[in-house]
């Protein structure tokens, strides 16, 4: 088989290699061996890569967290047994999917239905999961509630005001480039700031007097300090990602005297809290609201495994209008 790799991190244009006739992996008992279709190129995937992410890979390492396959084979078990021939969703923190085919834990793929692309299939976990519990089950947004969001105007932060729009929370997005504003208010925001027109706790509270209390923000550095700047009294700020190598700079008499709460958020480590039931339920709702468009991405462009270097060059590009893609295989 093929497979994408990286001996040592580092830049991902530079770092990453493919191998040819590598032999194909084994299941272990609880594992699966999946034939992949396709895996999308995340932030967290370069972060990986450049050795700035929460797990240290074991060096040689496979990159890509998620994904969409075939079940092949089975080491054992009945879940395992029962996911072969399967299109799943292929979630995956140990072996990495940018290859032909992979290895993870059976409970770790997710059938997915005929009626789904294997694009959006491919992007079922990282993005729809991480908006839909940070909104509903740690925020518990509920209508009328406002939401700051900064990088408002990437896929996820799509998600969140489509979210906003079916749930009844209002969200204030701020984005970075101007043509960004036009684009979310036809989304469905209720109101979009550019970082650029001045203070952003400024520009908040011109749209909510009193600031807002429920915020989040990937991005870190500046923009997640002047974020979480704008919280009102009680507020509080889930931080789901580092895009900038920055360190929050937070007034801690600004916090004591509002009662602002900041938070980190990483999805793999809540779902490994969460009862299996608690799972089964989510990846219900996501299946669903892929369905109905309100989880699904768009994509800008798609590469083959070959030009993984192109790809992860085109997925570091800012305003690429969508996600970007490995095309693995065929069904």
């Amino acid at each position: 088989m093929k497979r994408v790799v990286f001996d040592q991190p580092g830049p991902p244009a530079e770092v990453l290699r493919v191998q040819d006739d590598v032999p194909a992996p084994q299941p272990a008992r609880g594992e699966v061996l999946v034939r992949m279709l396709a895996s999308p190129v995340n932030p967290s995937d370069l972060m990986y890569i450049g050795g700035k992410y929460g797990i240290t890979p074991t060096l040689p390492a496979t990159p890509g967290f998620e994904g969409v396959g075939v079940v092949e084979a089975s080491g054992g078990g009945f879940l395992g047994w029962l996911r072969k021939g399967k299109r799943v969703a292929v979630i995956n923190d140990r072996v990495g999917n940018w290859a032909e085919y992979t290895l993870t834990k059976a409970r770790q793929v997710v059938p997915v239905p005929d009626d789904l692309s294997d694009e959006q299939a491919a992007t079922f976990f990282v993005n729809p999961a991480t908006a839909l519990v940070m909104t509903q089950s740690v925020l518990a947004l509920q209508p009328g509630d406002w939401l700051l969001q900064s990088a408002a105007g990437g896929e996820l932060g799509k998600m969140i005001i489509r979210l906003g729009k079916l749930n009844g929370f209002r969200t204030l997005n701020v984005v970075r480039r101007r043509e960004q504003v036009e684009e979310l208010k036809k989304l469905g925001a209720d109101a979009v700031i550019v970082e650029s027109d001045g203070p952003l706790p400024e520009q908040v509270r011109a749209v909510a007097p009193n600031g807002v209390r429920h915020a989040i923000d990937p991005v870190g550095g500046k923009t997640g300090s002047d974020v979480i700047a704008s919280l009102g009294l009680g507020g509080r700020c889930l931080l789901y990602g580092s895009l900038t190598d920055d360190p929050l700079t937070v007034q801690p008499r600004f916090l004591l005297s509002n009662n602002v709460r900041i938070e980190g958020f990483w999805l793999a480590a809540w779902a490994k809290r969460q009862r299996v039931m608690t799972m089964l339920k989510l990846f219900r709702k996501v299946r669903a609201m892929m369905r109905d468009g309100v989880l699904q991405s768009n994509f800008a462009a798609t590469y083959p495994l070959e030009e993984v270097r192109k790809a992860v060059e085109h997925a570091a590009t800012p305003g690429k209008g969508g996600k970007i893609l490995l095309k693995i295989g065929t069904r």
